[in-house]
C-alpha cells in the first residue's frame, strides 16, 4: 500500500514525523485536515472512548482492530495501530499482524509487558522476558505479507529496570527484525539523549510518546528531532483536549441552558462538521446514482 512506503519515506527524511494520537474516526479526520503527515492510534484512547475505561488492558483485540480498521479507511494519511502485547504469544502474534494488516495499517507496534498490559505512563508495569519479546519480534516478521508494513518494537523496561536495561532490549530486539524502536516513557532529557545516542547507531527509526502529566519531559519537537528521534507521537493531546472542552461546554448548558457562550466562536457549525465529515462528496454520489 501506498501509505506504507509514504510513512517510510517520511521517517527517512530529514525532520521528526509528529503523529496526534487518533482514538476514532472523527478525530482522525480532524488530524488529517489539519496537516498531520501520520496520525498513531492510541490504545489508552480507544479504552477510553469504546469502554470507557482507563488503559489498563481491558480491551480485546477484536475490539481494537475494528476501532482501527475503521480509522485507517476514513483518512488517507499512514495510520500506526497500538497492538498491546500482541494479545498472547508469538502465535497469536502472528495472526495479530495479519489481521492488522489487513485493516490497512502502515505500520504497528507491540511491547513487552506482561498480559493484561496497563497505560505506559502507570506505576506498577511489569514485562516479560527479553527472550519472549524476541520471539513475538520473529513472529511479526515471519507473519508479514507486505514487507513495507512497519513493525515497532516497544520496549516498557525503563519504569521496571532503568534505562540501561531499556536500551539493552531494545538491540535485542532490533536483532529479531524490528524496524522502528519505542522505548516508553523516559524520565528526563538526559535519558532521552541517551536513547538517541546510543540507539541511533542502529540505523532504525527512533519513536518517543510525549504525554501531559506523564513521565516523560515534554520537550519540543525540534528539540527531539535533533536527539535522533524520527516519530513523535503525541498520543493523548487531542482526547485530552476534548474531554477539557465538552467537561466545559455541559457544565456551562447545565448551568445556564443555553450555548451561546460557545457558539459560533468556540464551536464548529453543523456545515464545518458536515464539510469535514465529506458530506459533500456524499451529495455527489446521490446525484451520479440518482435514478430520476
Amino acid at each position: 500500500m501506498r501509505n506504507r512506503q509514504y510513512l517510510r519515506e517520511l521517517l527517512a527524511g530529514p525532520d521528526a514525523v509528529v503523529a496526534p494520537g487518533v482514538y476514532d474516526c472523527l478525530s482522525a479526520r480532524v488530524a488529517a485536515a489539519s496537516g498531520a503527515q501520520a496520525a498513531i492510534v492510541t490504545g489508552a484512547g480507544v479504552a477510553a472512548s469504546v469502554l470507557g475505561t482507563p488503559d489498563v488492558g481491558l480491551l480485546t483485540m477484536s475490539e481494537v482492530l475494528t476501532q482501527t480498521r475503521n480509522i485507517a479507511r476514513s483518512v488517507e494519511i499512514p495510520v500506526v495501530a497500538d497492538c498491546d502485547t500482541g494479545y498472547g504469544n508469538p502465535i497469536n502474534v502472528q495472526r495479530t499482524v495479519r489481521e492488522f494488516e489487513s485493516a490497512g495499517v502502515a505500520g504497528l507496534f507491540i511491547e513487552d509487558q506482561v498480559s493484561p498490559k496497563r497505560c505506559g505512563h502507570f506505576a506498577g508495569k511489569q514485562i516479560v522476558a527479553a527472550g519472549e519479546m524476541v520471539q513475538k519480534i520473529r513472529a511479526a516478521v515471519d507473519a508479514r505479507v507486505d514487507e513495507d508494513l512497519l513493525l515497532i518494537a516497544r520496549t516498557d523496561a525503563r519504569a521496571v529496570d532503568g534505562p540501561d536495561e531499556a536500551i539493552r532490549r531494545a538491540r535485542l530486539y532490533v536483532e529479531a527484525g524490528a524496524e522502528m524502536l519505542f522505548v516508553e516513557a523516559p524520565h528526563s532529557t538526559d535519558e532521552l539523549a541517551q536513547i538517541g545516542r546510543e540507539l541511533r547507531p542502529l540505523g532504525v527509526p527512533l519513536m518517543v510518546n510525549l504525554v501531559e502529566g506523564g513521565k516523560t519531559p515534554l520537550v519540543p519537537v525540534a528539540e527531539l528531532s535533533e536527539m535522533g528521534f524520527s516519530f513523535v507521537s503525541f498520543s493523548g493531546s487531542l482526547q485530552k483536549t476534548a474531554i477539557a472542552a465538552m467537561q466545559e461546554v455541559a457544565t456551562s448548558l447545565l448551568a445556564t441552558g443555553e450555548v451561546t457562550a460557545f457558539y459560533p466562536d468556540r464551536m464548529v457549525s453543523l456545515e464545518e462538521r458536515s464539510e469535514l465529515l465529506g458530506l459533500p462528496e456524499y451529495f455527489a454520489l446521490e446525484r451520479r446514482y440518482s435514478s430520476e
